[in-house]
């Protein structure tokens, strides 16, 4: 029975320090929730992040479905109105069961780790995901943001 389920944003840190911080949380396995997996950050585009998890015997997925859609994101930078960005994001993912389901199955046999950019969780869309795992589990899986 699973009880926990990590989250963290990539933001401030280099990938040193993230593979530390997941580490002093035994964690596992990743799931990259970034609708796209690049970044101008060293180390936190999908292969290098890949190749720099394996190393710690830490297992990445990333889950693309569960990444804000373009438009959505599009929209938040127009108009900074978080309240209507995570709206949308719940409407959408009312939408991507599979993908929960999927993502729900690894946090369920693992010490997972919910990853995208933002530092903090309240103004990233990985808090509406953890909330539909948090959902889908029904057994009061809690959620730490680290």
């Amino acid at each position: 029975m699973i009880s926990r389920l990590f989250t963290t944003g990539y933001e401030g840190v280099n990938s040193e320090e993230l593979l530390r911080k997941l580490k002093k949380h035994n964690i596992n396995c990743v799931i990259d929730v970034r609708e796209l997996p690049l970044s101008r950050k060293p180390g936190f585009s999908k292969s290098a992040l890949r190749s720099n998890l394996a190393r710690e015997n830490i297992q990445y997925v990333h889950l693309k479905k569960l990444g804000s859609p373009r438009p959505v994101r599009y929209k938040l930078k127009a108009d900074k109105d978080y309240e209507a960005f995570f709206e949308s994001m719940s409407d959408y993912l009312d939408n991507q069961k599979e993908s929960i389901e999927t993502a729900y199955q690894y946090v369920k046999h693992n010490n997972c780790c919910l990853m995208c950019f933002e530092k903090l969780a309240a103004m990233c869309h990985r808090k509406i995901v953890a909330r539909k795992i948090k959902e889908r589990d029904g057994n009061g899986l809690k959620v730490e943001n680290i």
